[in-house]
């Protein structure tokens, strides 16, 4: 399987490294003390060096505000899965066990302030590019939603062979091929923009590696993939 990034995108985010975990034969069916504790203390950690109020102005934040509104999306109406993971915490909500991979990946993305999302690889079609959404995409049935709406010409998104797989960069990600406790294989994404620098997406990419083995065993492939390295193969 590969994932590949469009160069197209590079021509618009020229310095957006992505990094890739795709592992196969995990464990991540019972609910696990240990991580959802640790997620846990990283709410804490978040409520005790960010507000509220200082949140939108946070360059990584920021990062992906500029983002969306280089491909027509309203940064208020679509907020960065990271800026609305930690909208919600900083609200006062403790983030609700989904799985232990979810827990994990929630976890880092907290800790270093990226975006981090997953896919059962099982459930993808071909391969998985992130590319710019054309104008007759299928409709597509995003987690939470009632009914599947089609990506607008233009936005960024992941696809497979089927279609969009996760809309507007990292908004929201689709319910065909959500991570579950029934997942074997799956592929993590972490994702950074300037100011975030290679190192961090290596750190946050090791981090979230070890819990995998440690809480979840089976085999991970990692990649760091920008404008000079746009495809990963496993």
């Amino acid at each position: 399987m590969k994932f590949v990034i469009d160069q197209k995108i590079f021509g618009k985010f020229p310095n957006l490294t992505v990094g890739i975990i795709a592992v196969q034969g995990i464990h991540n069916t019972e609910e696990n003390a240990e991580v959802i504790d640790l997620l846990h203390q990283e709410e804490r950690a978040v409520r005790e060096r960010i507000t509220i109020e200082t949140l939108a102005t946070h360059p990584k934040v920021m990062a992906w505000q500029e983002a969306y509104r280089a491909f027509g999306a309203k940064p208020k109406d679509h907020l960065s899965s990271v800026e609305n993971l930690y909208r919600r915490v900083l609200g006062g909500a403790a983030l609700r066990h989904i799985n232990t991979f979810v827990d994990m990946y929630n976890y880092v993305s907290l800790k270093y302030m990226l975006p981090v999302g997953g896919e059962d690889l099982e459930k993808i079609k071909g391969d998985i590019q992130l590319t710019f959404a054309g104008p007759d995409g299928p409709p597509v049935l995003l987690l939470g939603d009632k009914d599947p709406r089609p990506p607008k010409e233009g936005e960024v998104i992941y696809r497979d062979g089927l279609g969009a797989i996760c809309r507007r960069f990292n908004w929201r990600e689709a319910d065909r091929t959500k991570l579950t406790e029934e997942t074997k294989n799956a592929v993590l994404v972490i994702e950074g923009l300037p100011p975030v620098s290679r190192n961090e997406i290596m750190g946050a990419v090791d981090e979230l590696k070890n819990l995998i083995d440690h809480h979840c065993g089976g085999e991970a492939s990692l990649f760091i993939l920008d404008a000079s390295n746009p495809t990963a193969s496993w």
